[in-house]
């Protein structure tokens, strides 16, 4: 039933041409496995608020976490996103999309379905125990789970309150115990040459492991650069982030047009 809905919308150029369908998938940079079939976030978005508003819409969500089980095979990428979306559209209690949520967040292994989930969880901060619940989160050892609790403290928890706590957990991350499907530049050389780094089409990063952590936590300090500069330098003067991460910081922070202007440090 999903695939008659999204098929549909696939893009032509997805469709039709290769180039684009190679560069589409290189930025998104899915794991094996995981197919996509070429829709654009707004379409996506349309399903899932079309689905949301049906009277079977917890069965399609529970129906999707059962196809999950099956492995990374069973779902395409924009299945996922839908689901994920779903969650944020549906009506119910914060308790019921709770529980929806628990389920879906360890299905998560793409940049690409937790940015684009976690803006629309605007619900989560209701939740009694939210911050809580994130810091369970940030104390997990998979990839997009920590990713998952540092874009969701990026979008709904920089204030002043919370702002140290986030910086506190950044602080408590062992990215060495964090696991990550994809390879790196190390674990590529050793498989079979730096080439592989430059044009393997999928599970492949050009950063050490765990990349997305890294980036996301880049990018969250550079949100709080443009938000709370002097709380935030202060902080770098004595963080215990990995060099490579304040470089990636660094770089997000003079690309953007809010903070281009701002001494990262």
């Amino acid at each position: 039933m999903i695939e008659r809905l999204l098929e549909p919308l696939v893009c032509d150029r997805f469709r039709n041409e290769e180039k684009y369908r190679l560069g589409h998938t290189r930025i998104l940079n899915p794991l094996p496995g995981r197919a996509v079939m070429g829709l654009h976030i707004p379409d996506m978005r349309k399903v899932a608020k079309t689905l949301a508003v049906r009277e079977d819409a917890p069965t399609i969500i529970a129906d999707f976490g059962k196809k999950a089980e099956k492995g990374r095979e069973a779902l395409v990428h924009e299945e996922l996103m839908v689901w994920g979306m779903m969650i944020n559209f549906i009506k119910g209690t914060v308790e019921e999309k709770l529980a929806m949520l628990e389920k879906f967040v360890p299905q998560i292994d793409n940049w690409g379905v937790c940015d684009s989930v976690s803006p629309g969880a605007r619900w989560f901060r209701k939740a009694e125990k939210a911050w809580e619940i994130l810091c369970r989160y940030f104390a997990s050892d998979r990839e997009f789970e920590v990713r998952f609790a540092t874009v969701m403290s990026m979008c709904h928890f920089m204030d002043k309150k919370h702002l140290p706590r986030i910086f506190w957990q950044f602080d408590a991350l062992d990215f060495n115990r964090i696991r990550s499907d994809y390879l790196g530049p190390s674990e590529t050389r050793a498989a079979g040459g730096p080439e592989q780094v430059l044009f393997s089409g999928r599970g492949v990063v050009i950063g050490e492991s765990p990349y997305y952590v890294r980036m996301g936590v880049a990018w969250c300090l550079a949100t709080a650069l443009a938000k709370f500069p002097d709380d935030t330098r202060a902080y770098l003067r004595h963080s215990r982030l990995p060099e490579d991460v304040l470089r990636l910081y660094a770089r997000k922070a003079r690309e953007s047009f809010r903070t281009r202007d701002i001494s990262p440090f």
